[in-house]
Order: C-alpha cells, then structure tokens, then sequence
C-alpha cells in the first residue's frame, strides 16, 4: 500500500466522475421522476433521475449513453452475501491503493474500465484492501447520472 498525501493521484486532481459507456435498455418515467436502466459489458445498471422527466422523453431503448457516478459515491464490500438494496453492483478488482491520513482512493479494473472510489482510510484498513483483491463497488440509483452521449 502506497502512503501518499491526499488527493491521492499522481496528477494531483481532486477527486473525479468514473464514466461507463453504455445503452439504454428501459426507460420507466412517472412525474417527474425516472428510472433508466442501461446496459454495459453485458450488466445491467439503474440510475434515479429526479427532474427529468420531460428531458427523457425523447430518450429510446439502445441509445448510447454514458453513465457517471462519483469517486466518493462508489461503496466497496468484500464477501457481501444476501439481498441488499443496492442496484448497481460491480466486480472489481483492485489495481491500486493511494492512501492519505483521512481518505484512501483505491483504483478498480471493472471489464477493462478504470473506475475508482474514494473511502476513508479506516475502511480501507478494515477491508484490509490490496492490489488484486476481488471487491464490489455499490453505488445506488440516485447516484448514478445519465447523459446522452455526443458520439452516437
């Protein structure tokens, strides 16, 4: 494990958006709510979008869009058994441990995709995470954005 001051990366950025591209799969809209499922690598992934009813309106099954969710919005479990309410589970493994004093970024191969998450350095040492190891990123439903993506 890599004992760095915080932000962790080596660019020294604050922390970021993970991006996944992916396609709509179902669109459910009920006010001014919606519940958009999408597709990447093969799983499928909820978003909660609250306000956007009228701006998925125009949104069709396999539109390509790209999923974004927060660095500090991504959880991280080892051996979760049972049902939990999370939708959006990823099994990751982790390429990388950047520690500071409060706050540890670990980096996450997911198919191929680089995503991270940013938890406190005391979970981390509770899951005592290393490089290699098999984990789950959770993230919920109304921390996952949709954006229609420019490249179609």
């Amino acid at each position: 494990m890599h004992h760095l001051p915080y932000p962790a990366s080596p660019q020294r950025r604050p922390a970021g958006m993970n991006r996944l591209a992916a396609r709509i799969a179902s669109i459910e809209v009920h006010g001014s709510i919606a519940l958009v499922d999408a597709t990447a690598f093969g799983q499928r992934f909820t978003a909660m979008l609250i306000g956007a009813g009228a701006e998925v309106a125009s949104w069709q099954a396999d539109m390509p869009v790209m999923l974004m969710f927060k660095e500090a919005e991504v959880s991280l479990a080892r051996n979760l058994a049972g049902q939990i309410s999370l939708r959006n589970r990823l099994a990751c493994t982790v390429t990388g441990v950047e520690e500071g004093k409060l706050m540890t970024r670990v980096r996450l191969d997911f198919h191929g995709q680089a995503i991270a998450s940013i938890i406190t350095t005391r979970s981390a040492h509770a899951l005592q995470i290393v490089p290699g190891d098999s984990v789950e990123a959770l993230i919920k439903a109304n921390e996952m954005t949709v954006v229609r993506d420019p490249k179609p």
